[in-house]
């Protein structure tokens, strides 16, 4: 079985006012070397990583373990974490304290400044740089309804911005990010990474911004499209769905079947349109290129990687946690259902802390 890891990016935030603080290297200086609590690019922002699980359900409890670690290194700190992949309210962040993140903001100015976003990383096991490759090219037209499921950043600056996944924009801006062609093979992959650094706009292959790429670091595919999840059991969700999704790309590379030969313009229209919907209204349908209600898409997505989740033994478990959420609404809905009751953003982010490590 493919094992499946997450890196999740969130925000800690003020328990009175519901700003986001820059305290994390005040909350990092007080854990244990073999925590994997980490500084991200703004002093704002944690980051959480569990290790690679072939169970759903021990991610399921690792997920929840480091949130409710990392929520209590914030409150020592005396703030709190919210899994918000945009602040709320108005906040002009702090970049931590590295020689690379400084160099990101020398070179890439205002968009490194104001890059306080937290998006949700999933890695999953794979065989080979081949199968790697051959996955993230059978892979891209789904990774818009990742997004769409895991919306959860309608606020900027204090304002409603008309998007579910305002991260996406905002991520968007790095000249690296969002989907890529087919490649083809793993030599052709390798190719085109070192002919985008040869250009010198790129500081190093850590900007590779793919919305899917291979792992630098380990035998993986690492799918960056998503927000992070305002509950962690929709981030177990996100990671069930796509460790589905390699799977089932895996066997249509090894049957010979090809990847769809959607285009980048395609590709990007459904991504913008997932950021802007979410699950509120419709989406690009990946199997025909046309709108249809987010629903329908979601519930495609699932037929797609039904077989291979039902073989993984997860198949139940993303019904599940589908309904669920489609009946809840992502992390977008239940931010704006929760200002509309309230009236209030503050009243807004002091509920998302408490979802965050429930």
């Amino acid at each position: 079985m493919r094992s499946v890891g997450v890196e999740e990016e969130l925000l800690l935030v003020d328990p009175y006012s519901g700003e986001p603080r820059a305290v994390a290297g005040t909350v990092l200086a007080s854990t244990p070397h073999d925590s994997t609590l980490d500084k991200e690019l703004h002093r704002e922002q944690l980051e959480i990583a569990t290790r690679p699980r072939t169970l759903i359900e021990d991610l399921a409890e690792e997920v929840g373990r480091w949130r409710g670690e990392a929520a209590h290194r914030a409150r020592r700190a005396g703030t709190e974490l919210a899994a918000l992949a945009t602040s709320p309210l108005p906040v002009t962040p702090s970049l931590s304290v590295d020689e690379r993140y400084q160099r990101l903001e020398e070179e890439f100015g205002r968009t490194a400044q104001e890059q306080l976003a937290c998006g949700c990383h999933i890695h999953v096991a794979v065989e080979s740089d081949d199968e790697g490759v051959a996955v993230l090219d059978r892979i891209r037209p789904w990774l818009p309804t990742l997004l769409a499921l895991s919306a959860n950043s309608p606020f900027w600056q204090g304002k409603d911005t008309r998007y579910s996944s305002y991260r996406s924009r905002v991520w968007g801006r790095w000249p690296s990010s969002g989907p890529m062609e087919p490649f083809g093979s793993a030599e052709n992959y390798h190719r085109r990474v070192q002919e985008m650094l040869a250009t010198g706009t790129l500081l190093d292959e850590g900007m590779i911004y793919f919305d899917a790429r291979l792992s630098r670091h380990y035998p993986t595919v690492e799918i960056r499209v998503a927000d992070v999840c305002l509950q962690s059991d929709d981030t177990v969700l996100l990671a069930a769905l796509t460790r589905g999704l390699v799977e089932t790309a895996a066997r249509a590379w090894r049957a010979g079947e090809p990847p769809d030969s959607a285009g980048i313009g395609l590709l990007r229209l459904a991504t913008w349109r997932a950021g802007r919907s979410g699950l509120s209204g419709r989406l690009v349908h990946p199997l025909t290129w046309t709108p249809a209600p987010a629903e329908a898409v979601v519930r495609a997505l699932l037929d797609h990687v039904s077989e291979a989740l039902e073989d993984i033994g997860d198949l139940a478990l993303a019904k599940e946690g589908l309904d669920t959420l489609m009946g809840r609404g992502n992390g977008a809905q239940v931010q704006r259902e929760l200002l509309a009751r309230t009236g209030d953003l503050r009243s807004v982010v002091g509920e998302c802390v408490r979802r965050t490590a429930a």
